[in-house]
């Protein structure tokens, strides 16, 4: 049964999703979404004079904010965010607040974690994305609190009285990425993709340019692991082999090394990822690029990547012990077998082989090993493509797998949500108390 698109109302709603998700980040989304809050309590602060500074955070944001470097610095860690977020952060730029940092404001913020002004702790909440800023002066104080999304704040109180307040921020399903799910499936998802008209398509091309641009600057300088680079060294050398798999593990590794080690370019994020938002963009980039793909087809594959991806992410959630790059590599391996002549059904085929593959991939953090886990991703997108457009899908018979693509992807989603609870909790355990060296 063909599914057609109501184009006053769903592709609308659509075309929402896509701008409220694809969004412009400036560095890793969790250490930035703390800067920000800090950067907006300090805002409302009345008399700058900044004797402490407590932060509050759920065990998903710690795990992200420990080991990734701050754009345009040298410094990484949920104190540095803060103290960053305080002395130079815009709040206007949302995930871009710290655009524009010099190195006087990294002193500063290294004087103001010298001076013990910061403490940070577990906050105790059942939401896997939460933030709670309290900045105090002298004669003032105020929080920010922000839960469920990357920016989405729920509370501004200054000196004891609500400035701001959204009452349903103790609901998850607030959450604007959970609104997709009602009206999402994958048939409407190709269907919108392929119909489109692509000069519609802004947020999609943007993310073309920022995402390609950053992976060229990892290729180019030496950032994190140098896993991008290593991989072109090792073309150069005859040791991989000069197609389009390889390729696009280079160039998308190398876009999230850049990435985690403090490039200052910013990325078009995926639903609160800038990883994501780059496992979705590059690996079909690099394809398209490869077999000579026209910019129209180009487009109209990034944005089914891009879509995918969200509709998944609308029942995963922002936030899981599971790597999100698995799910953004699903996305990208729809593109890519869209760019290989497959239909839908081989997209769903696609979508089996990769659920059925690198589900599991356990996330233990944002860092510069981040890098690996996408290559890894990507490499497993291009061959999940290529079964697919040969008619090959993992059976209904084998694990998660149901023979209903939408049933395979709500296992997924029960496993990333239900089952891996406790392996979050072991995760962050084992993060806090390690000894390092």
């Amino acid at each position: 049964m063909k599914c057609t698109l109501n184009n006053t109302v769903e592709e609308q709603k659509i075309f929402r999703l896509l701008n409220q998700e694809l969004v412009v980040a400036l560095g890793c989304t969790e250490p930035i979404a703390i800067a920000y809050a800090a950067a907006l309590a300090k805002r409302f602060v009345k008399d700058g004079d900044i004797f402490s500074v407590q932060v509050a955070m759920s065990g998903n944001i710690i795990k992200n904010a420990m080991s990734v470097t701050i754009p345009g610095t040298a410094i990484c860690g949920i104190n540095a965010a803060t103290a960053l977020g305080i002395v130079a952060g815009n709040p206007d730029k949302k995930l871009e607040v710290l655009s524009g940092i010099t190195q006087k404001h990294v002193k500063q913020a290294q004087d103001m974690i010298e001076a013990g002004i910061i403490s940070a702790s577990v906050a105790n909440t059942s939401k896997k994305l939460y933030i709670e800023v309290v900045v105090h002066s002298k004669k003032s104080y105020a929080k920010v609190v922000i839960a469920d999304h990357h920016t989405g704040v729920v509370l501004i109180e200054v000196d004891g009285q609500a400035f701001f307040y959204k009452e349903d921020h103790k609901d998850n399903a607030c959450d604007e990425l959970n609104t997709a799910s009602p009206f999402l499936n994958l048939d409407r998802v190709w269907q919108f993709a392929m119909e489109v008209d692509t000069k519609k398509l802004d947020i999609v091309k943007e993310s073309i340019i920022l995402n390609k641009r950053v992976a060229l600057e990892g290729l180019a300088n030496v950032y994190g692991l140098q896993v991008g680079r290593s991989i072109r060294d090792s073309i150069a050398k005859g040791i991989l082999t000069d197609d389009f798999a390889t390729w696009a593990m280079a160039l998308t590794a190398a876009g999230s090394d850049a990435r985690m080690a403090g490039c200052s370019l910013p990325v078009m994020s995926n639903s609160g990822s800038g990883n994501q938002g780059l496992c979705a963009t590059l690996p079909v980039v690099a394809v398209g690029e490869k077999l000579e793909i026209d910019d129209e087809k180009m487009i109209r594959a990034v944005a089914l990547s891009h879509l995918i991806t969200i509709y998944i992410k609308s029942k995963f959630g922002r936030l899981s012990a599971l790597c999100g790059a698995t799910i953004a590599g699903t996305g990208a391996s729809c593109g890519i077998t869209y760019l290989l002549g497959g239909d839908l059904i081989q997209v769903k085929y696609a979508v089996q082989n990769m659920l059925g593959n690198v589900t599991g991939m356990l996330c233990d953090g944002a860092k510069a090993g981040c890098a690996m886990k996408v290559s890894t991703c990507v490499n497993a997108a291009i061959q999940s493509a290529v079964m697919a457009t040969e008619q090959r899908s993992i059976q209904s018979t084998d694990g998660i797998i149901e023979a209903d693509v939408n049933r395979t992807i709500d296992n997924l989603c029960q496993l990333g949500n239900q089952g891996t609870l406790e392996a979050d909790k072991i995760i962050l355990e084992i993060m806090l108390n390690k000894k390092v060296g």
